[in-house]
């Protein structure tokens, strides 16, 4: 089993929920040598990729889109691969998880999620059998659902990336909807509904 550092799963799953598959922007505060060094670490295990562009466009201090620029002056852009998709339990969409149009800068004013008002259903997905994933939709589908920390003890996970999976993996990437309520000496439960 991969051992990640909360920022490396924070990372990984921004990225996996993003269309274009970019690793940038980084979480809030994490720039200069702390950026180099948590990106340089996901580049030599393959989890991200660099991918060379044909624009100009510099990269800037803030990292908002752009990790570096080489030599020449070209844009070089940070990408999940399918290592790192299937290391946090996401099944890849294709061969290459590569962004198709490298060429094309992306925006530094805001990232290319989803436009705002953007209604499209989620793409239908299918998690992969015997992932943490899979072990999380089991949880949520037993009778009596789980919560936080039952699903933090069977997978390992923090806090915080078991509610990014709800919000991300379960209901944007696979259109669960799931839903909770306070059940008295358990605390929050969530659930999804059965098949």
């Amino acid at each position: 089993m991969t051992k990640f550092s909360d920022t490396q799963l924070v990372i990984l799953s921004a990225a996996a929920q993003r269309e274009d598959r970019n690793v940038l922007p980084l979480p809030g505060s994490l720039r200069g040598g702390a950026a180099a060094k948590v990106v340089g670490a996901l580049l030599k295990r393959g989890l991200i990729a660099e991918t060379m562009t044909d624009n100009q466009t510099k990269a800037d201090a803030a990292l908002n889109r752009i990790w570096r620029n080489d030599e020449d002056g070209r844009a070089i852009l940070l990408h999940i691969t399918d290592t790192g998709l299937a290391a946090i339990g996401v099944e890849p969409e294709s061969g290459d998880s590569a962004h198709t149009g490298a060429d094309e800068a992306p925006s530094s004013e805001a990232p290319q999620d989803a436009p705002a008002g953007d209604d499209r259903s989620p793409k239908a997905r299918t998690p992969r059998t015997g992932t943490k994933q899979a072990k999380l939709i089991e949880m949520l589908r037993a009778d009596g659902g789980a919560t936080i920390d039952e699903i933090v003890a069977a997978t390992g996970w923090q806090p915080h990336t078991v509610r990014g999976a709800f919000a991300g993996a379960l209901t944007k990437k696979l259109g669960l909807e799931v839903t909770s309520e306070k059940v008295e000496g358990r605390g929050r439960v969530y659930s999804l509904p059965r098949d």
